[in-house]
C-alpha cells in the first residue's frame, strides 16, 4: 500500500502538475503586463492602508492569516530538503516558482472577492469553490466539491494537522525531552480555544504572532549570511551554475543534475508559498475591501514575503555555513546545523523557537481553510463538529507515526491544485479585464 501510494504521490506531483502551475503562472503574468514586478511598490502599499469596504477582517489580517498557513515548516524543513536533494540550483528554481506564482497569487485573491458571499451566519465565504460555481457557472459544481474535499482532507490529514504537530512534537522532545504525547494535547487545547472564535480569533492571533516570527528568524539568518559573508559570491554563483548543470561536492554530497534542481525547486517553492493550490483565496475572502484588484495585489505579496525573502534566507543560511555538503544531514538538522555555526547552542533553540511558532500558524490558518471548504459542502449548522473533530486530529499529532499518511497528505494537497488552476485559466479573461479596468480608472 506504502509503495503504490508513493507512486501515486510520484504522478500527482510529477512533472505534469508542475507545468500547469508554472504555466498557468507565465500565462497570467504576460497577459497581465508583468504586474507583480510593476505593481508591487503599490501592494505593498496597500496593505497598510485603511480598509474601505464590508468584509470579516482587515486585508492585513487576511494576508496574516494566508501567511500563517504557508509560512510553515516548509519555509525551514521543504528549503533544507530542496537543496540537499537538488543542490545549491534549486534554490534558483525557487524564485522561478515564485515569481511567476505571484501572477497565480494575485489572480486568486481578485477572483476571491469578486465572487465571494456569505453564509447562514452572515459571515463572508470565499475561494475557489465560490469563484467555480458563481464565476463557471453551476453545471461546474462537480469541481467545486472535489477541491472542497480535497481541502478538508488537507485540514484533517496533511498540512494542517499532523505534519505541523510532528514538527512541534519532535523538535521539543530533540531540544528539551518533553513527550509528543503531552506537547500534541497542549496544542489541541490551545488550538480550540483559538479555532471555536471563528476567523476573527484566528486573524487577531495571526496578526501577532506572523510578523513577530518573521522578523525574529529574518534577523537571524541575515546573521548567519553576515557572519559568512565572504563565501556569498561562490554560493550566488552555485545558485545560478547548479540551476543548469550538474553540482559537484565533497563529502556526503553526490553530486545533482539540473532535472533533479527543477523538479526540487519548483515543486517545494509552491508548497511553501501555495501559489495556485487555491488555499489562501479562502482567507482573502474574508477582507475588507469592495476592490478585488487591490486585495490581489496584497494577496500577491504573500509569494513575495514566503518564497523570495524567507525561502531566500534559509538557503543562503544553508549554502555560505557549507552545512549543505555535510553528510546525513538532512531537513530541520541541516538548517539548524546552518544556524549553529554562528549561534552554537543557541542558534539550534532559536530555530526550534522559529519552526514551533511556523507549525504552530499553519495549524491555525488550515483550520480555517478546511472550515470553508466543509461550510461549502455542509452549511453552518455542522461547523462546530469540523472544528471538534479538527482539535482531534491536532490532538492525535504526536501520538501517530504513519509515514503513509504523509504521502497520502501530499497527493490530496496536489489533487486542490488542479480545480483551482482550471478555474483560473477558465476565468483569465475577467481577471485581465478587472485588472485593466481598475487601472484605468486609477490612473
Amino acid at each position: 500500500m506504502l509503495q503504490f501510494f508513493t507512486a501515486l504521490d510520484n504522478i500527482v506531483w510529477g512533472a505534469p502538475l508542475l507545468v500547469l502551475l508554472v504555466g498557468t503562472g507565465i500565462y497570467l503574468t504576460v497577459r497581465l503586463g508583468l504586474l507583480q514586478v510593476l505593481k508591487l511598490p503599490k501592494a505593498f502599499k496597500l496593505i497598510f492602508t485603511e480598509d474601505k469596504g464590508s468584509g470579516d477582517i482587515s486585508s492585513f489580517a487576511a494576508l496574516a492569516t494566508a501567511l500563517a498557513a504557508t509560512v510553515g515548516t516548509g519555509n525551514i524543513v521543504g528549503v533544507a530538503t530542496a537543496i540537499k536533494a537538488g543542490g545549491p540550483g534549486a534554490l534558483f528554481w525557487m524564485w522561478v516558482a515564485a515569481f511567476f506564482g505571484m501572477a497565480t497569487k494575485y489572480a486568486e485573491g481578485l477572483l476571491a472577492i469578486k465572487y465571494r458571499t456569505k453564509d447562514a451566519n452572515g459571515e463572508i465565504s470565499g475561494g475557489p469553490m465560490y469563484y467555480i460555481v458563481n464565476g463557471m457557472g453551476q453545471k461546474w459544481k462537480p469541481l467545486a466539491i472535489f477541491f472542497a474535499v480535497a481541502g478538508i482532507l488537507v485540514a484533517f490529514f496533511g498540512i494542517g494537522t499532523f505534519s505541523q504537530v510532528n514538527s512541534i512534537t519532535s523538535s521539543l522532545e530533540n531540544s528539551f525531552g518533553i513527550s509528543p504525547k503531552i506537547v500534541s494535547i497542549v496544542i489541541a487545547v490551545i488550538v480550540a480555544i483559538i479555532i471555536f472564535g471563528g476567523i476573527q480569533s484566528i486573524s487577531k492571533v495571526s496578526e501577532k504572532i506572523v510578523p513577530f516570527m518573521a522578523i525574529i528568524y529574518i534577523i537571524a539568518t541575515l546573521a548567519v549570511i553576515g557572519f559568512n559573508a565572504k563565501a556569498l559570491p561562490e554560493a550566488l554563483t552555485l545558485i545560478f551554475k547548479g540551476a543548469f548543470t550538474e553540482t559537484a561536492a565533497v563529502g556526503g554530497f553526490a553530486g545533482a543534475v539540473a532535472k533533479e534542481a527543477i523538479q526540487k525547486g519548483i515543486a517545494r517553492g509552491v508548497f511553501s508559498n501555495e501559489s495556485g493550490l487555491g488555499s489562501a483565496p479562502i482567507a482573502a475572502a474574508a477582507a475588507k475591501t469592495n476592490e478585488p484588484v487591490e486585495q490581489g495585489l496584497i494577496s500577491m505579496t504573500g509569494t513575495f514575503i514566503d518564497t523570495i525573502i524567507i525561502c531566500t534566507l534559509t538557503g543562503l543560511s544553508i549554502i555560505v555555513s557549507g552545512e549543505w555538503m555535510t553528510k546525513g544531514l538532512e531537513g530541520a538538522p541541516l538548517t539548524q546545523a546552518a544556524f549553529s555555526t554562528v549561534f552554537g547552542t543557541p542558534g539550534t533553540l532559536a530555530l526550534t523557537f522559529c519552526l514551533i511558532l511556523f507549525a504552530f500558524t499553519t495549524i491555525l490558518g488550515w483550520s480555517y481553510y478546511g472550515e470553508r471548504c466543509f461550510e461549502f459542502l455542509f452549511g453552518t449548522k455542522h461547523i462546530r463538529i469540523y472544528r471538534t473533530i479538527f482539535v482531534i486530529m491536532v490532538a492525535l499529532g504526536g501520538f501517530l507515526q504513519l509515514e503513509l499518511i504523509w504521502i497520502v497528505a501530499d497527493i490530496v494537497n496536489g489533487l486542490m491544485a488542479l480545480p483551482n488552476l482550471i478555474a483560473l485559466l477558465a476565468l483569465s479573461p475577467i481577471i485581465i479585464k478587472e485588472t485593466k479596468a481598475y487601472f484605468a480608472k486609477h490612473k
